[in-house]
This record gives C-alpha cells, structure tokens and sequence, in this order.
C-alpha cells in the first residue's frame, strides 16, 4: 500500500515530531517513487509557513499530493506534525515536495522552537524552490510574516554551507483588493533589509541576496470565498513548476546538486547537523504576543468598520451619486474605529502597537479609497455635462468660439475643485490632482471635438459654394472651348476664391487660431478649387476625341451663320475639310495642358505644324528630322499640368482623321451626285462653241441621213453593253478596278449580244412557221398537245452579270407563250384533267416589267 501511494502522491513521514529521521520510510518512497533513478533531472520543493495557513492544501491543489490537511469544522490546529515528502503527480522532470510542520504553533510553545528553526533551515539547505506561505494582511508585521525566522536562517546557512542559489517563491494568501504590484515592492524590501542586517563572513560581506536567493511573488484569492477563482490560478502557478530545471526556470541554478541516488544519504546528514546546532533562537516571547494581539485587535476593528451601519449607509449613497458634506461623514467615522483601537492596545509593545495601527489605517483607508474615487468620478462626469450645457448656450447666443470655452472651461474646473476639497478626509492625504488633470484632459478632448466639428462644416459649406461656382461654368466653358478658354477659367476662378475665401476667412476669426493655422486652411480651400478645374479637365481631356469629332462636324457640316451645308459641287471641300480639322486641333491643344499662367506655349503650333501643315515625308527624311510630338512632355510645361501627352496627341489624331473619312467622303460623293443631277443640258457657252466649232459636222449629217441611222444604231448598242455590264456597280470600287473589269467582260458581253439577236430572230422563223402548221392540222388534230419549243442554248461568259443569267434561266413569260400560240388554249380539251381545270382557274399573276437589258435587246 506504501508504495503504491508514493507512486500516486501519497505524503509519507520523513522526519518525524521529535526530530528522528525516518530512514525506512524514506528510502521506501525513493524506491517506489523512482527518485533514484533520476540522475541530476529531478527539483526539490518545500514550503514553510505559519501553522493552519493552508500550506498542505496548496501542495494538494498544486502538485496533486494527499497531505493531511486540517478539519476546520473540528477547531483550528496542528495538523501536520515533523516533515512529510511526496512526489508530483503529472509535473516534469520529477519533483520532490516536502511539507514542513507550521510555525508559531501552539502545541509546541514559545519554548520549543527549535524544531521550527532547525526544520526552515533544512528546507532551505536541500531544497531548490522554498514556498513560504504567508497571509496578505501579514505583509509589513514582524512575526507573521516569519520576518526573524529567515533571519536566523540566513545567518546559520551561511555558517553552515557553501553558497547556493535558492528560489524564494512568496505566496501571498487570501488577495486582497490591495493590487500586487503594490504588495509586491513592500515585502522584497522588507527581505532585502533581513539580508543587509545579516551579519556576514568576510568572504560574503559584500555579496548581494540575488548571488544566494530568488525571490518571487506571487498572491492567490482565498480558498475558502472565491473556491474556483484559487483553483484557476493555482493551475496557472503549476506551469511555472513545468521544466524548473532549465535554464531560467525556478530551479535553474543546478551548482552543487547532488545526484538523485546520493539525494537521501545527503539530507540526512545535513539534518544531523542542522540538530547539532544550539544556536538559533526566535524573538522574545513578549513581542511575539504584542504581535499577535494588536493583529487581532486591529482585524477586530477592521471588521467592525467594513459593518458599520453609517459606513453602508454611505457608500450606498456614493453609488447613486454625489453626497454632500462626504469628507466629513467619512472621517468622523475612520476617527470612531481608530479611537477604540488605541484604547485596547494602549498596553502592549510601543514599536508592535504603532506598526500594527499603520497597518490597520492603511487598511481602512484602502476600503473607503473607492468610495472616494466614486465621487471624484461622479464629479468628473458632473463637470463635463456643465461645460457642454454652457458652451451650447455660449455659442447659441452669438458669442465666438474660443470666449465660449474660457468661459464654460473655467466654470467647470471651479466647481470640480470645490466637490473634490469636500470630499477628501483628514486622516488622508489623497491627491486629486490626477484625476484634476483628467478633467481639464476630457475639457480639452470635448472642446477640441467641438472646434473640429465646427470648423468641418465651415470647410463643408465653403466647398460646397466653391463647387457650385466652379463645376457648372468651367464644363459650359469647355463645352464651347476656344482660345480664351482658359482665359476665361481662369478670371472664374479668380473671382469666385476672391469672393468665398474671404468670407470664410473672417468666420475663423472666433476661433482665435493662429494666422499660420487660418491660412493654412484657406490654402487648403483655395487648392481644392484649383482641384475642381483640374478635374474636370481632366474628365474633358479623356472625352478629347469626341469632341474633337463634335467640333469637325460642326465646322464640316454648317457654314458660317451656323446653317445645316448643302453641297451644291461649287463648295471646295479640302479647304473646308482643312478648316474643320484646324478647329479640332486647336481643341486639342487648348486640352493637352492645365494653363494656370498667362504664360504662353507652342502647343498649338507644334501640333498644327506636325500633324495638319506638315506634308508626307519619305521614312528617310523623317527619321532625319526629329519628331516633336515623339516625346511624353511638352516643352516648359510641368508634368503634373500635362493632360495629353505629345505621343498621345498624334496616336489621337490617327484615330481621328481615320473616323472623319467617312464625312468627307459623304461630302464628296453629294457633290458628284448633284452634278450629275444637273449635268443633263450643257452649259450655254458650251452649245455656242459646239455649234460654231461644229457647223460643218452638222451640215454633213443633215446631208446624209444614213449617219444619223447608225449613230443611232451605235447609241443602242452602247446602252445595251452599258446595261449588260452594269457601268454603274462595276466602278463602286474605284476607276482603276472598274477598267479592268469592264475591259475583261467587253468581248464576252458583244458576243452574247450577238447570239442574243440571231436566236431571237431565228426563235421568231420558228414560231410561225409552228403557228402556221398547227392552223392546217387542227381540224384533224384539235386536242393534240402542244410539242415543246426548242430554245437554241446561249452561251455566256463566266463574268456576265447576274442579270443577265436570271434573264437566261427564267421560264418564258406567260404573255410571250400566249401570244407565240394563241390556238394552244382553245385547242385543249374541255374535258381535261381537274388538276389542269384547278391550275387554269387560278389568278395569273401580273406581268413583270422587261429588264433593261431585254428592251435594249428588243430594241437591237
């Protein structure tokens, strides 16, 4: 059983009440514990503390062991007796705890101290972290926190032992609301003034404590109030135990350890030696009871105040706001539970009496500090809200900005200082100052939001007039751009800065700012304008093209009292065209840059020069010459001012004169058509001349009549060649195309011509001589069908026209059959098929107009 609780935890004794070392016991639990086996991977822990503070519950919750611990239904007493070791469960490397008997206890006396001093002393000796258990309200009392013990024990270890770095690790118990880096800076001075006061060998009388000691703190709720809270942060302490032996753990120093299967043969004999040792005493018995006494009364005291029906009664109040007269109530009841405590202790030790009264003032006046922060706070929020009522109605009724805030700042702070000397106690020196500077700090914060605020929407407004003044007049001025463009931007913007700027200008004058300041925002106002014309030429130079187009067609298309062109042929279209695109050039200069001087460039006439005057060069002779617009600045304007660069003004104007084309093509193709609309007559001087010049020509056909047959004849058959190639659709594609073409087809066309007329003629032979054997036949024959007619193949060439196949491949027409046989439809039976009956009874339908090639034909 033994030895399966030293694997589990399971406490055992190592030294007994009376001193003896349990030596069988002990290398029992080494045994079972596999302590032995350790090496140098192992850490001792040990606590010591005052009797029934809860050290063997600590060790339980920390380490997961089974220390007896003490029954509080069954009275406060010693529990454990002598020194008892475990092992830890679930914590690496392995760890060693030893739970040492409590100081201070009754069962032993104030004689019997010597087990107390001797077993601190071993604690320390062999131990790599000690945890000294103390109470918080402990801090600062001689006695309870085992002050005169650890002196004692640090002067006979020095004695005794070489040095060797042990961690003191302070557990602080039942925390307070006292913060610990409050707790904390008190109780390492009061252990560095045990170290200084030491007596020490030669060989370590300068040596600091940190060359022998760790010391850490650490504080933990009360067990018994806030349960879970103590076991949260217990679990928290127990990772600092997790790899102690590393390099900067609790237990890093490893100088002098002792390997894990020497560890028992080497506590044993410092523990012979510790008890061979008459030397060490603990203080005076009077002392001591003057300690604990005036502890009791002042905890007595304490408890009284914290029920204390008044007490309540007014921090309830607090809670709820401000109370009147708060200084005072306070104080009169701190004096009332000082008064009683310096009655009971007037008997004991001086020194005892007046550290434990301090302890117990501090204590009062850290339960009744938040009472007064409340105040201070209450009052803080009350001095805020005033500020912001009498600044509203400051400003409300006309009065500047910064009069306002002196006015309303000064008021508030008054009446602040007034609430705070009320409510501070004499018996305590508190400083509001803080929280003074906090209020003047929330005065400044709201006034500054305040001021920002304003001034926000002073900025808003005069932006928003900048915006309306600028915006619309600018686009209506880029809209009708023009050489005074920006010229005329530039007189706006003048203008309307010098009329809003100004105004806003004298606004600020309430806010008493520095000039640097005022100016500074005007500036800022002024370059927004300045941002509002930028952009919007911006947004017109990125809709350069279109315009430029809008402003062609303007140019192209009306004359100059703005009247829709007609063109009538007499217009000379390239001076026009010239014209117009000058027009958009000039728009795209007046867009290439932002003209914010009177300072003039050559925009204009680089571009005119480059791209409208400039002829077509051979690549020779341009790669010669330098290229103006081959660059991505303009000359002597800054690139923040360049809209359009130079290479983007020629690849523009490509883009242009190939969108344009069309236009002056339309205009060209309108002219040629009116033209030939009014080209039928000749003008008159041209019938003088051609009858003057060609008098004796005219006489000569009046002569001879047969030249007028055949030019007629000639004139036919030119029509019909002319109809047969189709002139017209044949010289769409150009003049040099339509030769070509015309000349390939010409043979073919007079050759089809030729065969047209014969069978036609020979087509015409046939059909009456048809006709007349069907009038000798039908007596014999009168419902003989009708043989087909042969139709005589034409031959065609593969560039005749499509007409001229559609007149080839279409059947004959009905009025042509009915008029080549007019007998066929009374010869036929009256006692034909139905689908014959059904085929004649059906609408004919209208005869389609001959070609002009068929008439030319019939004509030829």
């Amino acid at each position: 059983m033994a030895e399966d609780g030293a694997a589990a935890g399971t406490a055992v004794q190592l030294i007994d009440g009376e001193g003896g070392f349990a030596t069988d016991s002990a290398e029992r639990f080494m045994a079972t514990a596999g302590v032995a086996e350790c090496g140098l991977s192992y850490a001792v822990v040990s606590i010591m503390g005052p009797q029934s503070s809860g050290k063997s519950t600590l060790l339980n919750q920390l380490f997961g062991t089974n220390f007896r611990e003490m029954d509080a239904f069954r009275g406060r007493s010693q529990t454990t007796k002598g020194i008892w070791i475990a092992h830890c469960v679930g914590v690496e490397p392995c760890t060693v705890v030893l739970d040492l008997e409590g100081t201070d206890g009754r069962e032993r006396g104030e004689d019997d101290t010597a087990f107390e001093k001797q077993s601190a002393l071993f604690a320390l000796a062999i131990s790599d972290i000690v945890l000294i258990n103390m109470w918080c309200h402990d801090i600062g009392r001689e006695q309870a926190a085992n002050k005169p013990l650890l002196k004692t024990v640090f002067q006979v270890m020095m004695r005794l032992f070489s040095p060797r770095k042990t961690t003191l690790l302070f557990v602080i118990r039942d925390k307070t609301r006292t913060p610990l880096e409050h707790l904390e800076p008190v109780l390492r001075e009061d252990i560095q003034k045990i170290w200084n006061s030491v007596p020490k060998p030669e060989a370590h009388k300068d040596t600091p404590l940190s060359e022998f000691f760790n010391v850490e703190v650490t504080a933990l709720p009360s067990f018994e109030e806030k349960e879970e809270q103590f076991r949260e942060q217990v679990q928290q302490l127990r990772q600092r135990f997790a790899n102690s032996i590393a390099p900067g753990g609790l237990a890093g120093d490893r100088r002098g350890v002792v390997p894990a299967s020497g560890f028992l043969f080497s506590s044993q004999q410092i523990w012979k030696i510790i008890r061979e040792n008459k030397d060490l005493d603990l203080p005076a018995h009077k002392v001591m009871v003057a300690t604990v006494r005036c502890d009791e009364i002042a905890n007595e005291k304490f408890g009284c105040l914290a029920s204390d029906a008044e007490w309540l009664e007014l921090e309830n109040a607090v809670q709820s706001g401000s109370v009147q007269g708060f200084g005072k109530k306070l104080g009169y009841i701190v004096d009332v539970h000082m008064q009683e405590y310096d009655k009971e202790a007037v008997y004991f030790d001086e020194a005892v009496r007046k550290a434990k009264r301090q302890v117990l003032e501090s204590r009062i006046l850290n339960l009744v500090q938040p009472a007064f922060h409340k105040v201070l706070s209450y009052l803080r929020s009350k001095a805020l809200e005033k500020l912001k009522s009498d600044l509203n109605l400051s400003l409300e009724s006309g009065k500047g900005f910064a009069a306002s805030v002196r006015e309303s700042t000064e008021s508030s702070l008054n009446e602040f200082d007034q609430g705070c000397a009320d409510a501070v106690i004499k018996q305590a020196d508190w400083d509001y100052s803080k929280m003074l500077e906090k209020v003047r700090r929330d005065i400044e914060e709201h006034a500054f939001s305040i001021c920002e605020r304003k001034l926000s929407e002073l900025t808003s407004r005069a932006k928003e007039k900048l915006r309306k003044a600028l915006v619309e007049p600018v686009e209506s001025l880029f809209d009708a751009a023009s050489q005074t463009t920006w010229e005329s931007i530039r007189n706006l913007y003048k203008r309307e800065t010098e009329v809003i700027l100004p105004e806003f200008l004298n606004t600020l004058s309430g806010f008493e700012m520095e000039s640097a300041v005022s100016e500074g925002m005007v500036l800022k106002l002024r370059d927004y304008a300045r941002s509002i014309v930028e952009n919007k030429a911006k947004e017109e130079a990125n809709k350069v093209l279109m315009h430029m187009k809008e402003r062609f067609t303007t140019v192209f298309s009306h004359d100059k009292d703005s009247m829709p062109r007609v063109w009538t042929g007499k217009e000379d279209v390239r001076a026009i065209a010239k014209d117009a695109r000058s027009a958009a050039l000039k728009l795209m200069s007046m867009l290439a840059v932002i003209r914010w001087d009177d300072k003039p460039d050559r925009i204009e006439n680089i571009l005119i020069s480059t791209l409208l005057d400039s002829p077509v060069e051979s690549k020779s002779s341009s790669a010669s010459s330098g290229d103006p617009l081959a660059s991505t600045t303009w000359e002597e304007v800054p690139a923040k001012h360049t809209l359009i660069t130079p290479a983007q003004c020629k690849s523009l104007w490509k883009q242009f004169k190939s969108e344009t084309e069309f236009t002056i093509t339309q205009a060209v193709t309108a002219q040629q058509a009116h033209r030939r609309a009014n080209g039928g007559m000749p003008p008159l001087w041209a019938m003088v001349a051609i009858a003057i010049l060609g008098f004796n020509e005219i006489m000569a056909l009046l002569r001879n009549p047969m030249y007028l047959f055949l030019l007629f004849v000639g004139y036919l058959v030119a029509k019909a060649l002319a109809v047969q190639l189709d002139i017209g659709r044949e010289f769409q594609n150009g003049m040099v195309p339509g030769i070509i073409s015309v000349s390939a087809k010409l043979l073919p066309s007079m050759q089809n011509l030729l065969r047209k007329v014969a069978s036609d003629q020979q087509q015409q032979q046939q059909q009456q001589g048809q006709h007349q054997q069907q009038h000798g036949q039908q007596q014999h024959r009168p419902q003989a069908a009708e043989a087909p007619e042969p139709q005589p193949p034409l031959l065609l060439s593969p560039n005749s026209s499509m007409r001229e196949l559609r007149r080839v491949h279409m059947p004959p027409s009905p009025v042509r059959r009915s008029l080549s046989s007019p007998s066929h439809s009374s010869s036929s039976s009256p006692l034909g098929s139905p689908r014959r009956v059904s085929e004649d009874q059906k609408p004919r339908r209208a005869v389609e107009p001959e070609s002009d090639s068929s008439s030319a034909y019939s004509i030829v």
